[in-house]
């Protein structure tokens, strides 16, 4: 039986070496490994909104569609605290 996998979204930047240099640390212990996915723009830099439209028509996730999905709503969440780089930030989900 395969592990289920799990994502979070980080950017960085790739340097002259071509390797990839993360801009935050990320929230999991290592050492672990891990895969990775890079998304970037052939034409340069995207915008929020442009990162946005690409994932809402990216194939990859047409089964959110699925009514099944939808198992959450806003009553469902609650703040949390979340440290980050030595400050810290409440998040609502």
């Amino acid at each position: 039986m395969e592990n289920p996998l799990t994502a979070i979204e980080v950017n960085g930047t790739v340097d002259e070496q071509h390797r990839l240099q993360l801009d935050d640390l990320l929230p999991i212990p290592g050492p672990k490994r891990v895969r990775v996915i890079v998304l970037y723009s052939i034409d340069g830099e995207w915008n929020e909104p442009e990162w946005y439209q690409a994932a809402a028509h990216d194939p990859a996730f047409d089964f959110l569609k699925d009514a099944g999905e939808d198992i959450y709503s806003l009553a469902d969440g609650k703040p949390i605290q979340d440290e980050i780089k030595g400050s810290s930030r409440s998040i609502s989900f």
